[in-house]
């Protein structure tokens, strides 16, 4: 039997959390291996703990939702962060998503689409509401077209499937026989080129443009 999913609550609720716990508790593939109270406290956590996925609520005191994802992305922690958000206004979805999430869901969420949706992006996917997923790449739109795709090298194309496949850097090396310092470089080149900002960004350009596998 695989390893069960490990995952990290971070919500200053702690009603949030202990809910969380109980929905998640009787499922066989996921084990949550821990809680934070704040977005720091969250960081710590995650680089303690390494976590497959860690469930993020976006408004907290301090350091919030969207500054932890932008820590924890300069940290490189591998772990795919789910937001748990009681808002659907994309003026708050959005930003966490640009900072790195692979998705969110909301807290009233049902207890079996939240499992479904943790494996979900432990798999590699990346969770978007259409309208969100619209918004995004609106944005991108604005500062980059297909013609770009013509500055990038085969290697950089093959680096941008893997991400639109929602890879990591280490997985990405590992499919690709490379470092991962060799994969961080070719990351921020596509960016640069493509004149994106982030790699959800990117993971959207390149499903939109036929660049993904």
């Amino acid at each position: 039997m695989a390893d069960p999913i490990k995952v990290l609550l971070v919500d200053d609720h702690q009603v949030v959390r202990r809910g969380l716990r109980t929905f998640l508790e009787v499922q066989d593939d996921i084990e949550v291996v821990g809680e934070a109270a704040a977005g720091a406290e969250g960081v710590d956590r995650a680089q303690e703990l390494r976590p497959d996925v860690i469930l993020m609520d976006v408004k907290m005191p301090g350091m919030d939702g969207v500054d932890a994802l932008r820590r924890l992305r300069e940290l490189d922690n591998d772990a795919r962060v789910l937001v748990v958000t009681s808002f659907t206004e994309q003026r708050t979805v959005v930003p966490a998503l640009r900072a790195g999430a692979a998705g969110y869901v909301y807290k009233d969420v049902d207890p079996d689409a939240l499992a479904g949706a943790i494996r979900s992006v432990h798999a590699g996917h990346i969770l978007l509401q259409p309208e969100v997923a619209g918004a995004l790449l609106s944005q991108e739109e604005n500062n980059s077209g297909p013609g770009r795709a013509g500055s990038l090298t085969e290697r950089e194309r093959e680096v941008l499937g893997l991400i639109a496949d929602g890879r990591s850097n280490r997985e990405i090396a590992r499919a690709l026989v490379l470092s991962e310092k060799t994969v961080k470089t070719h990351v921020s080149n596509i960016l640069m080129k493509l004149d994106l900002a982030d790699r959800t960004q990117a993971a959207l350009w390149a499903v939109r443009h036929g660049v993904a596998g």
